[in-house]
């Protein structure tokens, strides 16, 4: 876009990129993301203290115990969703988990959503990630998504204010609404909405990276005996494996706040810098052999905040690494051995996984045909 622009790779390169006294995020997300996959006055466009006060709204909903609970209520919407799938009749496993998730994640932030509804809104849900890295139809469609969700978010919020809507003490819904800032003020009801969708939305994404483990199933049968047998430690490596193997967006961006130089590079101030996600989880430096996929990689190895960074890197309490990257690892972990021990098919279809699309996803959405037999 005619804008001077640095690319850093590796895990020196994340320090210096999430360094607030280098690097900022206010100014910098372009204005087609804000309208699709964040929302214009999210988290993700604050800096310092504002950026602290308001992280830390999302890191108290995401205690272990929270987790627990949403994984175990994803548990439950699964193995439902399962049992009622036709022996014979194909399941695109993308949709389907799309809705899994909505249903179980509207239930654990407090949201009352009936049945028929589900479909509707995980749609749009799941519109808001798949559009916000291209300007043509599916953007467009990402941006009306956005803006029917806000409404309803924010009315919502304004309804829980008013005394109208009656929401659990604690809940993410009560959590939202009631924040305040730090000029102590309440957050505009809109913004509440934006960043109550915060919460739901990155939870439906992880039916990306559902597909992408069954794909890696696909591809790797060997990998479905061990995941069966139930080993934590094995199931977690392959977790982190499918999240690192598996390209989702190429790379996150900012500002320069000044002058700045990388390894004698020149960064002049106001440059937007760019941080290669796909190239840093693909590095042979830090991943041997890292086209093959490997879940061993992970097992006792501990991993650094800013070596594996498919959802950002750093301190998510503090810094801008996704404060939902535990939520997303229970729920695969929860989800992955059950997937391996799916009795299924796979038809003919277009399995490929397009580097030149954004955000990146199996092409059919996995479909699936169900067995007879829930084992296979």
């Amino acid at each position: 876009m005619g804008q001077p622009t640095v690319g850093l790779c590796g895990p020196d390169a994340a320090r210096f990129f999430y360094d607030e006294e280098h690097i900022r995020r206010h100014g910098a997300i372009p204005e087609p993301v804000q309208a699709t996959l964040f929302g214009h006055g999210a988290v993700h466009t604050l800096d310092g203290e504002s950026h602290r006060h308001r992280k830390e709204m999302f890191v108290s909903l995401m205690t272990g115990e929270a987790i627990t609970r949403l994984v175990d209520r994803t548990i439950e919407e699964w193995d439902e969703a399962v049992d009622s799938w036709v022996p014979g009749q194909p399941v695109t496993l993308f949709d389907e988990t799309s809705r899994v998730i909505t249903r179980a994640v509207c239930a654990w932030v407090g949201l009352r959503v009936k049945d028929d509804d589900v479909p509707a809104l995980a749609s749009d849900l799941v519109a808001m990630v798949d559009g916000f890295g291209t300007l043509g139809p599916r953007h467009w469609q990402a941006r009306l998504a956005r803006k029917r969700r806000e409404e309803w978010a924010a009315r919502l919020v304004d309804e829980v204010r008013r005394g109208v809507a009656e929401v659990e003490d604690g809940s993410a819904v009560d959590v939202v609404a009631r924040h305040r800032g730090v000029d102590g003020k309440p957050l505009d009801a809109r913004i509440a909405g934006v960043e109550l969708l915060n919460v739901v939305r990155p939870t439906v994404a992880v039916c990306w990276f559902v597909a992408f483990a069954a794909h890696a199933l696909h591809r790797w049968p060997v990998f479905r005996a061990r995941l069966r047998s139930g080993g934590a430690a094995y199931t977690e490596a392959f977790v982190h494996e499918v999240r690192r193997f598996y390209p989702f967006a190429p790379f996150v961006g900012g500002r320069a706040v000044k002058d700045l130089s990388w390894r004698g590079e020149p960064i002049p101030a106001h440059a937007i810098v760019l941080l290669d996600l796909y190239g840093q989880n693909h590095s042979p430096q830090l991943w041997p052999d890292p086209y093959a996929f490997r879940p061993e990689r992970f097992l006792d190895r501990e991993i650094d905040p800013f070596e594996l960074i498919p959802q950002g890197g750093g301190d998510p309490r503090t810094g801008h690494r996704c404060p939902g990257e535990t939520t997303t690892v229970a729920l695969l972990r929860a989800l992955t051995p059950r997937l391996a021990a799916l009795g299924h098919e796979v038809p003919d279809q277009d399995l490929s996984i397009s580097l030149t699309r954004v955000p990146a996803r199996v092409t059919s959405g996995f479909v699936l045909t169900p067995g007879h037999s829930r084992l296979g």
